[in-house]
């Protein structure tokens, strides 16, 4: 497999075009490190080189687990990440974007997943309670001290990131350099109408999380929500994407894939991954034959012809 490697906005970061995440599955649904390890494997073996993790995984379990098989590989072939926000504990401290919790967290997620610094480190979500200028400050200061190379965020918007970069450009501190949005087929407007068009204003990457709509566009739940899937275990999950309307779009989209030669997943996800402006497009898999199978998606073509039939399809919903 050839797989492609894209600049990390206008860094010089390369990071492929499809990357690996754990995220509501290693030490979630998958807990057996076997199975985590021949997973990652394939995934290093056919060109990912850009892993994403988060303190808040499992608990922690999902950066222990990937970082026990992470650390079988070049650490300079690899560019790992993290995130900080969440709650971590009962603590009043142990959440959010404070100098205290960025500064506590950052060095128990490098023990955890057993490096000595991440290339990116996430903002997992804005901090309304905490000066934007404290939370970039201390990002600046992890920079300088070499335990990350580069920060972002996630599920930021347009007016939180417009003014990280005003107050890092004003104050000369390290600028976000990449944004994680939810993106894919069913969920575009906030996308594309804010943040990719803010992007390249500013020379940021974008790497999609849920490209498959946690699992929606697979088909996965044509007959029905499984027991244990993450529709079953997470209800705001199951009211955003199920629904008669979404599940009526399936049908034609299965017979779209069809004929294009591929699965439903792996159509969601070079779909994704073509779209102007992103720079890498997030999977995830709970087995083997499931990375394999989304993986192929890098070999996939989308010309204009096959990108406007899924527009057609899937047009931006006002209300995403």
């Amino acid at each position: 497999m050839n797989m492609e490697y894209r600049a990390l906005g206008n860094c010089g970061l390369k990071v492929s075009k499809l990357s690996f995440g754990g995220w509501a599955t290693f030490g979630e649904t998958v807990k057996d490190q076997q199975t985590v390890s021949e997973i990652l494997r394939h995934a290093y073996e056919s060109g990912v080189n850009f892993f994403d993790m988060a303190d808040i995984y499992g608990g922690g379990e999902s950066e222990r687990m990937m970082g026990k098989v992470l650390g079988e590989f070049p650490r300079h072939r690899l560019v790992l990440t993290s995130k900080v926000f969440w709650p971590a504990s009962e603590d009043v401290n142990d959440c959010g974007l404070s100098r205290k919790h960025i500064m506590e967290s950052i060095e128990k997620s490098l023990k955890r997943i057993g490096v000595d610094y991440l290339d990116i480190y996430y903002c997992h979500r804005f901090d309304e309670h905490t000066p934007l200028e404290e939370t970039i400050r201390a990002m600046d200061d992890l920079v300088h001290q070499g335990k990350i190379l580069y920060w972002g965020s996630s599920e930021w918007n347009a007016q939180q990131l417009t003014e990280a970069h005003a107050i890092a450009n004003f104050r000369n501190l390290y600028r976000p350099q990449v944004e994680q949005p939810m993106y894919n087929l069913l969920v575009r407007k906030k996308v594309e109408t804010t943040i990719l068009p803010l992007a390249k204003k500013t020379g940021m990457g974008v790497v999609s999380y849920s490209p498959l709509a946690s699992g929606f566009l697979t088909g996965k739940y044509d007959q029905g929500i499984p027991d244990e899937s993450r529709f079953s275990r997470m209800e705001f999950l199951r009211d955003w994407f199920y629904n008669q309307h979404n599940i009526q779009k399936l049908n034609r989209f299965k017979k779209i894939a069809a004929e294009v030669g591929c699965s439903r997943a792996q159509l969601a996800l070079a779909w994704t991954a073509a779209q102007p402006g992103i720079s890498s497009v997030l999977t995830g898999a709970t087995r083997v034959d499931q990375i394999k199978d989304n993986l192929k998606a890098a070999e996939i073509e989308i010309n204009a012809e096959l990108n406007q039939e899924l527009n057609e399809l899937f047009p931006v919903d006002p209300t995403s």
